[in-house]
């Protein structure tokens, strides 16, 4: 199967969607003393937790993943490969990038610290640059999961994905319950393991079969009738986006109600893909969304960088209006702001050029060998990744207004383990490198 246009078009709009979405919500006030607050715009104007159904597109970020995950290890294992050298080259391409962002980040938070900054600032500041990696240890884990999860797709299709949310309805059920609080964290692989697993699915037809409109129409409508009963008549409120205090949340574990918008999401998806194919065939269009796809890591990683860039330049001076936060006049200024947001994230990509560029170069002289068999460095390396993305994710990048020391050297232990693992195989031959050519 060739390369779909509409998949890298899913996962380029997601990213839109995830930069635009954290934008808009993210307002900054001076306060009296010259610091700079940023209030929690779905907690302090509650109707705003409704435009999170629009925003909150990460289901279609893992159905996309899926996607390219299935058909990439279909090609490595007709190529050869190995499913540690398949891991490890797709874990090696998350944590790279991942880890070099962090590393600037936290080295910039230990200046910071050492010269006097306040640590409430830090914290703030730590937590901004890292409120976007949720996301990074459990697309990671699928991607470590994906040869066992691809293996039960081969055999069981479609009843997989049915049996997974039907297990998630229990885990959170028993979570709610009090029980077991910790046992809902378990729902962050099998929710969005949902999406990723029908992404297996519909890069093998099985969703796209005899009946396509029909079956997309099913999982649209039957998935956002689910969600409404949820939130009309069940405990799940409707933010999508976790907002402090709130309980039930339903992303923080995802809950029955993000299970239900999963399902709703993926099959909009299905209905949109013969409109926007067409409308990908012109050149044009696909170039531009060629150009965001493949600047999507730094794109997700980067882009609250502008955020701080803004709030330093416009906002300590003084210099950006102040209306009451909320206010019309706040709303109004939303458009100059992310114009201006935009503006300086064109400038932090063209400045991160030379920087992805010595990753790409540093990716291919450590990947893992496709043949890759006596792995025991990946398996100490990707779950010591998993677990330090998982404390940023949850405490920010300076807790307390210091560098998190463990979770630092738990990232570069784990990085360093992956990327040695290159020593313990072989090259591939020529004529499989086509096939085993890769996207994150």
């Amino acid at each position: 199967m060739g390369r779909d246009r509409y998949v890298d078009f899913v996962r380029a709009w997601a990213i839109v969607l995830v930069v635009l979405g954290h934008w808009v919500i993210t307002g900054l006030v001076l306060g009296p003393g010259g610091e700079i607050d940023a209030p929690e715009l779905l907690a302090v104007e509650p109707w705003t937790r409704w435009l999170t159904l629009g925003f909150q597109i990460m289901p279609l970020f893992f159905l996309a993943g899926g996607h390219a995950a299935g058909g990439s290890w279909v090609r490595a294992r007709a190529a050869g490969g190995t499913a540690a050298g398949w891991v490890g080259r797709r874990g090696l391409r998350l944590l790279l990038p991942a880890a070099v962002y962090s590393g600037l980040v936290l080295s910039a938070v230990g200046v910071c610290s050492v010269v006097g900054v306040d640590p409430g600032t830090l914290a703030l500041v730590g937590w901004a640059m890292a409120m976007q990696f949720w996301f990074l240890p459990v697309y990671l884990l699928l991607g470590v999961l994906t040869p066992p999860l691809h293996a039960a797709h081969r055999r069981w299709g479609l009843r997989v994905p049915v049996v997974m949310g039907a297990v998630a309805l229990v885990v959170g059920w028993w979570g709610m319950g009090g029980q077991a609080p910790y046992v809902g964290a378990v729902n962050y692989v099998l929710v969005w393991g949902v999406a990723y697993q029908l992404g297996f699915c519909w890069y093998d037809g099985l969703l796209t079969g005899r009946r396509p409109v029909a079956v997309a129409v099913a999982l649209m409508v039957g998935g956002g009738l689910v969600f409404a009963a949820l939130i009309t008549f069940g405990p799940f409120p409707v933010s999508l986006i976790r907002v402090t205090g709130q309980t039930p949340s339903n992303t923080d574990p995802p809950s029955a109600a993000m299970l239900a918008w999963v399902v709703a999401q993926v099959g909009l998806c299905l209905l949109a893909a013969p409109a926007v194919r067409r409308l990908l065939a012109r050149e044009r269009v696909w170039r531009a969304v060629r150009r965001v796809g493949g600047a999507s890591m730094t794109l997700y990683l980067w882009h609250m960088l502008p955020v701080l860039v803004v709030a330093a330049v416009f906002y300590l001076p003084g210099i950006a209006p102040d209306p009451v936060f909320g206010s019309g006049a706040w709303w109004a200024l939303r458009v100059p702001w992310l114009l201006v947001l935009g503006v300086v994230l064109v400038g932090v990509l063209v400045v991160l050029r030379p920087l992805e560029r010595w990753q790409a170069r540093l990716y291919e002289r450590t990947r893992p060998r496709f043949d890759l068999r006596r792995a025991w460095p990946l398996w100490l390396g990707l779950p010591a990744g998993v677990a330090a993305f998982a404390y940023f994710a949850t405490r920010g990048f300076a807790p307390d207004g210091r560098v998190p020391v463990p979770a630092a050297l738990a990232l570069v232990l784990g990085t360093i383990l992956v990327m040695t693992t290159r020593l313990a195989g072989r090259e591939e031959p020529d004529d499989a490198k086509g096939a085993l050519r890769e996207t994150v």
